[in-house]
């Protein structure tokens, strides 16, 4: 029980180690006059991966706002927001790892790995479903040809191959 007890202790330390490690690097940048509260804190991402994708926009904007700039405290702010499940894992693992290191980050690889771990794999696959059922009806052409390009982004396909895929349905 005692042992429970010290985990819990040792989890929650952790997670508001993490949230002041975002806080500072906010702090940072409105003592420097830049930060704007045009866009809200993202809140914590738990490793839902349905949640990801506006999670990640929602991170994207938060670090923009507050210009969070130097790759290594765009990563310790993402960190900060990741807590229980696999998120809180991979945090911690990914803590470890930087403790160990000295240099900088490379922030095309962190981005790469997050999204491979929390992106939601289904999403690419109904996307394309959804591309090869899709008839314009009564859509304007405009209203069409967006929605098209939003789903082949969601599909991770570029044009040429969204187009064959709406060609099979005509």
């Amino acid at each position: 029980m005692e042992e429970a007890s010290s985990e819990y202790e040792q989890t929650t330390i952790e997670e508001m180690l993490t949230a002041l490690a975002l806080a500072v690097t906010v702090n940072k940048n409105r003592q420097a006059g830049m930060l704007k509260n045009m866009v809200l804190d993202p809140g914590w991402f738990d490793g839902d991966q349905t949640k990801f994708e506006d999670w990640w926009r929602g991170m994207r904007l938060f670090l923009k706002s507050n210009r969070v700039m130097e790759t290594n405290d765009r990563i310790t702010a993402i960190l900060a927001c990741l807590r229980g499940g696999v998120a809180g894992i991979y945090m911690q693992r990914k803590l470890d790892e930087l403790d160990k290191e000295t240099g900088t980050q490379d922030w095309e690889e962190f981005i790469q790995k997050i999204k491979t771990i929390f992106s939601d794999k289904t999403k690419a696959a109904d996307a394309e479903w959804k591309i090869e059922t899709f008839k314009q009806g009564k859509k304007n052409t405009v209203d069409f040809m967006i929605e098209l390009d939003a789903l082949a982004m969601k599909a991770d396909t570029d044009e040429l191959h969204a187009i064959f895929l709406l060609k099979k349905n005509i």
